[in-house]
């Protein structure tokens, strides 16, 4: 069993900075990889960005050069870096473990929202 607790969401004006943290709990060994996505209204929940343990990343178009994912030790605390926010980026963040077999199925955060102004 993992737990994840988000934390970090907020309103910002375009052109500004939030950093999101999740932080794993329960079977963290048996983690693969971590990652970030979202879910704006009306739309599908989408990836935004991938780290394995290894620390080989992955980055959706849309936010390529403008987040980036991380880990801290000794937590393995996963965080979200995102700068240059713009209105597009509105959503609630949930991250998720990836590639895990050992864990059964993937575990999800309980979701933090980061909103967007112009």
């Amino acid at each position: 069993q993992v737990q994840l607790v988000e934390s970090g969401g907020g309103l910002v004006q375009a052109g500004g900075s939030l950093r999101l943290s999740c932080t794993p709990s329960g079977k963290i060994s048996s983690i693969n990889a971590m990652g970030w996505y979202r879910q704006a209204p009306g739309k599908q929940r989408e990836v935004v960005a991938t780290r394995t343990s290894g620390g080989t990343t992955t980055y959706a178009d849309s936010v390529k050069g403008r987040f980036t994912i991380s880990r801290e030790n000794p937590t393995n605390t996963v965080t979200l870096q995102m700068n240059n926010l713009k209105p597009e980026d509105t959503a609630v963040y949930y991250c998720k473990t990836e590639g895990s077999p050992l864990l059964g199925h993937p575990y999800w955060g309980q979701g933090t929202q980061v909103t967007v102004s112009s």
